[in-house]
Formats: C-alpha cells, structure tokens, sequence
C-alpha cells in the first residue's frame, strides 16, 4: 500500500509541476539515502540528468507566474505533466524508500501499470490547474497569477516529499487537491451566473 501512496504522491506532484517531482528523487537518490532508485531508473540521479531537470523546472517556474503566458504553458505541459507523472509513479512506487522496503512485491511484474496509473492522475491534477488559472487571473487581474503558481510550486515540493518520506500523509494533499478542484467548478459556475444578468440588462436597454 505505501508504494502506491508514494506513487501517487509523486504522480499528483507532477501534475502541479512535472519537473518538481522527478528533481526531488534524483537529488535524493544522488545525495542521500532517503531513495534507492531501481537499475531501470537511475538515470533521474545522473548528474546531467537532473541538470536538465533544473534547468526545465527554472523556465517553468518562470513561465507559470506570467498572465497569459501561464495559459500558453499550460497548454504545452498538457502532454509533459502526464508523462512526467507516469516517469514519477513508475520510478517512485518500484524504488525502495526509508518507508518501503519490499517495493517489487506489490506491482509484482505488471510494470506498465504504475506508469499508467501515473499518466491519469497527473492529467487529472493538471487538467484542475488549468481549469483554475484563469479563474484566478480573471478574478485578480493578473495579480494573482504568481500566487497561485508559488502555491502550486509550494504543494508539488511538499507532496514529493511526502510521498518519498511520510507516504501516509500523502492522502491529506490528495484531499486538499480535491477541494480544490470542487473549489474550481464552484467558481466557474458562479461567473457564469453572475455574467448572463448582466448580458441581458445590456441587450434589454439596446432594445428598449
């Protein structure tokens, strides 16, 4: 059970940020012994590997605290969060952690599962951050834009680390990513409610 709480810990993290996650396990597994990354993922704790990792995660963070240049990245990482997080679970729910000690007993030989797994979950988390920045941006005028991505950045580190270290605690950042999510739809229900009166008074004194 606590690999798939770690794999799903790293998967959710990806889909905040998709570099944040697989930076985490390489520094770790590099520089600690907090991770032992399996022989089919020690390539994230090489040295030129995670240089690329931080190099990526510098432009993102950039990128994502920038109105309308946000909704563009978020676009593009439609495709680069769910497969960072299918790398992540994969990588993550196989690696033996100070937590997990036996990781091949509970996918046993169904490896494309974990990877899988991963792929939906981030595309679900990534699918609400998309839904939710341009509620934000709408609703702030831009101001809250960089808020809300140092939030995002804030939760992806915090949820990386959970899921590696206190895999547990992994399910109360799963729930607070649901009431996200329910605080998104909510949101976007009520502009639009509030936005058709006042579409109607105006067509109403064009007419009147």
């Amino acid at each position: 059970m606590l690999e798939a709480l770690t794999g799903t810990g790293l998967a959710a993290s990806a889909g905040l940020n998709a570099y944040i996650p697989l930076l985490t396990m390489g520094l770790l597994a590099r520089y600690t012994d907090a991770i032992n990354l399996p022989s089919g993922w020690q390539w994230l704790s090489n040295g030129w590997v995670v240089a690329i990792l931080a190099l990526l995660l510098a432009v993102e963070v950039v990128a994502d605290k920038i109105p309308v240049v946000d909704h563009v990245n978020d676009i593009v990482q439609t495709v680069v969060r769910p497969t960072a997080g299918g790398l992540a679970f994969g990588a993550g729910s196989s690696s033996e952690t100070v937590t997990v000690s036996d990781p091949g007993a509970f996918f046993g030989s169904h490896q494309w599962v974990p990877v899988a797994a991963g792929v939906v979950i981030a595309f679900c988390v990534h699918g609400v951050k998309a839904a939710s920045r341009p509620v934000v941006n709408a609703t702030t005028a831009g101001v809250g834009a960089p808020v809300a991505s140092t939030a995002e950045d804030f939760g992806s580190v915090v949820l990386s680390l959970l899921a590696i270290l206190l895999p547990v605690l992994v399910l109360l950042g799963l729930a607070l990513l649901v009431l996200g999510g329910w605080w998104v739809i909510r949101r976007r229900r009520r502009r639009k409610r509030e936005q058709r009166p006042v579409e109607g008074v105006g067509t109403g004194r064009l007419f009147g």
